[in-house]
């Protein structure tokens, strides 16, 4: 594998290279690409001193010098940062490019390496994404649970006897039934949504309910040792009631329905609003 490449944004060359199993990038072609600044060398090393009494971006901390091609053919070494450092350093440059150059940055930044051997690596991947993308560490936290207990529970129904994506559709909808009234989509539509990732745009109350009916029927089947789609789908009802019963109490005590309109992207919205 090439372990040294340049990538295009809008244009700018930004020089990156393979490291730890991880793509690395060059710092100053990073800043040039946000800033248009003839002098990124000077910016970086004037930002270096702006941030060195900020706790929580040392940049000494997150680069590494990385031997890169220079103008003159030649592999120099270079201050270089992994896509979460990026993401830090571009946080402190204030630049219209800031959102565009994150939504490149995901698609550039994680390329497949040695996921199969290391399936960490795409874990740890996935956090990052959601990361750049804006959302906070606290539900990228509950969103990363959910994934792993709805995988528990594919696993299960694929063991168990479900074989087409529709028996996954039918048993995923009986127990979104069951636990807030409605099939996913018509949640879809009660936020407003039509391709986008319903769960990508769930609070912190509606992914634990999900996760809560998701991982009670898995544990009815393992108890019961269901096998059949029929019986899988008697079992998503009762672990579906299982969370909706959690959730009407809920509401009854916080006076509101925990089903929400808001979406992911309605919030990115109001945020562009408030700068």
């Amino acid at each position: 594998m090439e372990t040294t490449k340049i990538a295009l944004f809008k244009g700018k060359k930004i020089r990156k290279t393979l490291f730890q199993n991880e793509w690395w990038f060059s710092v100053i072609d990073i800043i040039e690409a946000l800033t248009d600044s003839i002098q990124p060398s000077k910016y970086w090393t004037a930002m270096k001193a702006r941030v060195q009494n900020e706790e929580d971006f040392q940049p000494s901390t997150i680069c590494r010098q990385l031997k890169l091609p220079a103008e003159d053919g030649k592999m120099r070494e270079t201050d270089c940062a992994d896509t979460e450092g990026i993401f830090r350093i571009i946080q402190s440059i204030p630049s219209t490019k800031a959102e565009p150059f994150k939504r490149w940055l995901a698609k550039v930044g994680f390329e497949r390496v040695q996921e199969i051997e290391n399936p960490e690596l795409a874990t740890k991947r996935t956090r990052l994404l959601y990361k750049l993308k804006g959302y906070s560490d606290d539900w990228i936290e509950k969103r990363m649970r959910g994934i792993a207990i709805r995988e528990e529970l594919t696993d299960e129904w694929q063991k168990r006897g479900a074989k087409e994506q529709k028996d996954y559709e039918i048993l995923t909808a009986e127990i979104s039934k069951a636990t807030f009234g409605i099939t996913p989509s018509e949640y879809k539509k009660v936020k407003g949504l039509k391709r986008e990732n319903l769960r990508d745009h769930m609070d912190d109350f509606e992914l634990i309910f999900t996760m809560l009916g998701e991982r009670s029927t898995t544990e009815i089947h393992k108890t019961e040792n269901s096998k059949g789609v029929s019986k899988l789908a008697q079992d998503a009802k009762r672990g579906g009631r299982i969370a909706g019963i959690a959730k009407e109490q809920l509401e009854k005590e916080i006076g509101r329905p925990v089903i929400s309109k808001k979406n992911f992207l309605l919030k990115q919205k109001s945020l562009k609003k408030l700068k």
